[in-house]
């Protein structure tokens, strides 16, 4: 059987109308900022536009929300949140104020028009690092009913695997942490890169480029730093496998420019490496309604 003859002017017009897309997105952007748009409402919802067109219809992008966990954590503001409404029935109400779940959340976006606010910038990803998923979870699947937590613990409140048990793939996911910004004097070598996954911003050229923090940590790592954030569960961790795939990294994702082979077309890299990771995360960590009772009756006492 002959290998099938790729259409290559298919393909290259495809990439050349990601670059399109792109000089337009940074263009609009920096409309926004030439006229003095104070509200960071326009550029937030831009960058709204630009997450909604490369990832999966199931996520829904909600503007100005806050994340909360069921110890009663809540985060600081979030421009945008990529959340999965259909496994997670929840997004709690006060008054115009929307709450989620941290359970529920695949991304969490700060969307900046400069960098000059160091500490306030490093405060919200604190405030999002601070949050914790639960497995206090019961829910029927196909091969029966899986119990979280209660399937592992023991008299003591240690989690082990007891004999016939099988280890699990998510015991405590964390969101994906994104920096959005206008600032075209950003370089790799900013002292906020170490704390979010990916930062993107406008190059001084009219494209999109897009930063990733730890852009040769292997998937097997990204793996690991995704679905088991918390050490009290590290005994019923499930590892990634011994596939030699656990050994890719994100660099494996990126799509040339023809005209620059040093460089890549950004934003259809990003959309790779953004869907890589969401699909390692895939389904959200199953909710622990009992868990999030708790912190309600908690607090109705006090």
């Amino acid at each position: 059987m002959s290998e099938p003859i790729l259409d290559h002017k298919i393909i290259q017009g495809i990439a050349s109308n990601y670059r399109r897309l792109e000089q337009a997105i940074v263009d609009q952007l920096r409309m926004s900022s030439h006229h003095h748009v104070t509200s960071g409402g326009f550029r937030e919802e831009m960058w709204k536009q630009l997450f909604e067109q490369i990832i999966p219809k199931k996520y829904s992008v909600a503007r100005s929300v806050f994340i909360i966990d069921s110890e009663g954590k809540v985060s600081k503001e979030v421009d945008l949140a990529i959340f999965d409404e259909q496994y997670t029935p929840y997004i709690f109400r006060y008054g115009q104020m929307k709450y989620i779940p941290i359970e529920a959340v695949a991304v969490a976006i700060q969307c900046k028009s400069s960098l000059s606010d160091y500490d306030g910038i490093k405060d919200w990803t604190d405030s999002i690092a601070k949050l914790n998923t639960s497995m206090k979870s019961i829910t029927r699947i196909q091969s029966g009913v899986v119990c979280g937590e209660f399937d592992f613990m023991t008299e003591n409140g240690e989690f082990i695997l007891r004999e016939g048990q099988r280890p699990t793939a998510q015991t405590a996911t964390r969101p994906l942490i994104i920096l959005c910004h206008l600032d075209e004097g950003f370089t790799s070598k900013n002292s906020l890169v170490e704390y979010f996954d990916f930062i993107i911003c406008p190059t001084p050229t009219g494209w999109l480029r897009a930063f990733v923090n730890k852009e040769g940590h292997t998937l097997e790592a990204w793996y690991e730093a995704l679905n088991h954030t918390n050490e009290k569960y590290k005994n019923v961790r499930s590892p990634f496998g011994k596939s030699s795939a656990g050994n890719c990294t994100l660099k494996n994702y990126k799509v040339h420019a023809p005209d620059e082979p040093e460089n890549d077309i950004s934003l259809l890299t990003l959309t790779f490496q953004l869907n890589q990771l969401l699909m390692l995360i895939n389904n959200p960590i199953l909710f622990p309604h009992q868990a999030y009772v708790e912190m309600f009756n908690r607090s109705l006492k006090e």
